[in-house]
């Protein structure tokens, strides 16, 4: 059997390949050009929304189907779908062709899943820690290699734009025969978690027969082993999710990551069309700035395993969590209220560092509350959480039904005030707890310190 360690190396080389996609840090400015037969409100409006839509409408059901499958069909079909994803974009030029790839968009970033939760079915629970650290670096660094290929190729004028596409297939299709060398998966955490399911009762059912004390006929009405296993899975599901959500800790993390989680995949969205909407410097440094991006958010993930979240009091994190969506608020209002391109350069940057520390926060609290074998169950929920938020977000802010007419610098400035009601709402729980805890006033030694 192969080692982890070796396992893992497989695995993280997937998600280096699959991440260096040099076309996305200009794929607004792809859209826009003169090549495709829209406009930059269509795009904002009617094209953006969709993949955000499908993402929500997929997100649940690539999970089911990840675990259902054991993982490596859907790590294959991921790859799949990149080439699909940025062979259409090479050939398509029309609004509706666009709206299609934004769907299958939304499945190859539901499919992520896979990735993640692929690695825990394969290793020891004690190597949980190392792989994911491992798992999550390697996107890291496909992505900050893609951010930096996409600002040579453009800065040096040795491709255009548009080109940049072949980049992101190359990457896919080196991907997809990659994950073809993944090693088999026999079991999964609910539909596979027990090796052989079924055999025992189809013995037992034929042992009552040849006894007699059930005729052949009366065993049609019990139910088939998959039946039973099916069963046995949406059970296993439900006592996770049960156990996870009636924990107070759990629901105060899980609420934070969905929360934010939610704000991030909004500004990232968007964010190209606010830089569009400048005069163009005369280098479009967006490679540049995913880069700077990636590389900062690598250190403050790392930092983030030093921050002592678990030996806070409840006030005290509460009151993290304030502090720290306030800091992201005032960084998406300096990408936005500035008509300095390179302020709102750097207003992104600080946003995606300060959000890669307070995800990683959020995660390793929700980790160390859970059930070991509930990790993807929770962390996928959050995210189908997380994208109902930002479809709120997309129905109310982007979308035309509503009839608010932002323009995107008015949209950037309710995502901004939307962390900001975050840090008051936490801010409110602190201050009611203070006012509580004078009134009841001071606890005996025999109680427990919050």
């Amino acid at each position: 059997m192969e080692s982890w360690l070796k396992i893992s190396w497989v695995l993280c080389i997937f998600g280096f390949l699959r991440e260096i996609r040099p076309s996305e840090p200009y794929h607004a400015e792809i859209l826009m050009s003169d090549w495709y037969h829209v406009t930059q409100e269509e795009i904002n409006r009617s094209v953006y929304p969709v993949g955000t839509y499908s993402y929500l409408a997929l997100q649940i059901f690539v999970f089911l189907i990840t675990d259902f499958l054991r993982y490596k069909p859907v790590i294959i079909a991921n790859a799949l779908t990149g080439i699909l994803v940025w062979s259409t974009l090479l050939w398509t030029t029309t609004l509706t062709g666009l709206q299609v790839v934004e769907v299958f968009y939304g499945f190859y970033q539901a499919a992520e899943v896979a990735y993640y939760a692929y690695i825990y079915a394969k290793v020891d629970k004690k190597y949980y820690p190392l792989v994911t650290s491992y798992t999550r670096s390697a996107m890291f660094v496909g992505k900050l290699v893609g951010g930096l290929l996409a600002q040579l190729m453009i800065g040096m004028h040795w491709m255009v734009y548009r080109q940049l596409y072949i980049i992101s297939i190359t990457s896919q299709v080196l991907a997809l025969f990659w994950s073809f060398g993944l090693p088999k998966v026999e079991k999964s955490l609910y539909f596979h978690s027990q090796s052989g399911a079924g055999k025992d009762d189809t013995k037992s059912d034929a042992a009552v027969i040849e006894n007699g004390s059930q005729k052949p006929e009366e065993t049609v009405e019990k139910p088939s082993p998959a039946t039973k296993q099916s069963f046995h899975a949406f059970q296993l599901l439900w006592t996770h999710f049960h156990s996870a959500y009636t924990n107070p800790t759990v629901l105060q993390w899980s609420l934070w990551y969905a929360m934010i989680l939610a704000g991030f995949l909004q500004i990232s969205t968007y964010m190209q069309v606010v830089w569009k909407s400048y005069d163009e410097p005369t280098i479009a440094w967006n490679g540049a700035v995913d880069a700077a991006l990636t590389a900062l958010s690598a250190v403050f993930s790392l930092l983030a395993g030093y921050f002592p979240a678990s030996r806070l009091k409840t006030r005290t994190s509460f009151l993290t969590i304030a502090v720290l969506s306030v800091l992201q608020g005032g960084c998406i209002l300096l990408s936005s209220w500035t008509s300095n391109i390179y302020y709102s350069y750097l207003g992104y940057v600080l946003f995606g560092g300060l959000f890669a520390f307070t995800i990683t926060v959020a995660s390793s609290e929700l980790a160390s509350s859970l059930v070991e074998d509930s990790f993807a169950l929770v962390f996928g929920f959050n995210t189908f959480i997380a994208l109902l938020l930002q479809c709120i977000l997309t129905f109310v802010v982007v979308s035309e039904n509503v009839n608010l007419n932002l323009n995107v610098f008015e949209q950037f400035t309710v995502y901004a005030f939307y962390f900001m009601v975050i840090a008051i709402v936490y801010f409110t729980v602190v201050v009611l707890q203070c006012v509580w805890s004078g009134v009841k006033g001071p606890k005996t030694n025999k109680e427990v310190v919050n």
